[in-house]
């Protein structure tokens, strides 16, 4: 955990606050409508399947498949200037919603969609966790 971090963080809202307190504890959720079952993230008032507005906060198993990526070559942010180029991958989770984070633990050039990846949680900040991804281990499906 570094005490001057100084990438972007997510901004704390209502919306997001069961998100960010569950990656403090090493948790990945969704929110999942309870009318018709479907999966969401991000966060929403209404289910865009049923438009129910009733939804739960439901713990996920972490793993998921890279469904595309790609790398960013220019800093858009100080932060991320040693970190050129760096990659943003697209996870779809088992549980069906996809999320934008970053996969460490893998060059950047051995990254592949289909891949599997498991949730890694990068405490930054004391109060801010972000969720990232590494490739699962042999036989940890």
């Amino acid at each position: 955990m570094s005490e001057t971090y100084n990438k972007p963080l997510p901004r704390l809202s209502a919306a997001n606050q069961p998100f960010l307190d569950a990656a403090r504890e090493g948790r990945l959720v969704v929110q999942k409508c309870q009318s018709c079952g479907k999966a969401r993230f991000p966060a929403a008032s209404i289910c865009s399947n049923c438009l129910s507005p009733d939804a739960e906060w439901i713990d996920t198993s972490g793993k998921g498949t890279v469904w595309s990526f790609c790398f960013f070559h220019r800093q858009y942010f100080k932060g991320f200037e040693a970190e050129i180029p760096y990659n943003v991958v697209l996870v779809q989770l088992d549980e069906g919603p996809r999320l934008y984070s970053n996969l460490l633990g893998v060059a950047n050039e051995d990254i592949r969609a289909g891949m599997r990846v498991r949730a890694h949680f990068e405490a930054v900040t004391a109060e801010a966790t972000l969720v990232k991804f590494m490739p699962l281990n042999e036989g940890e499906e």
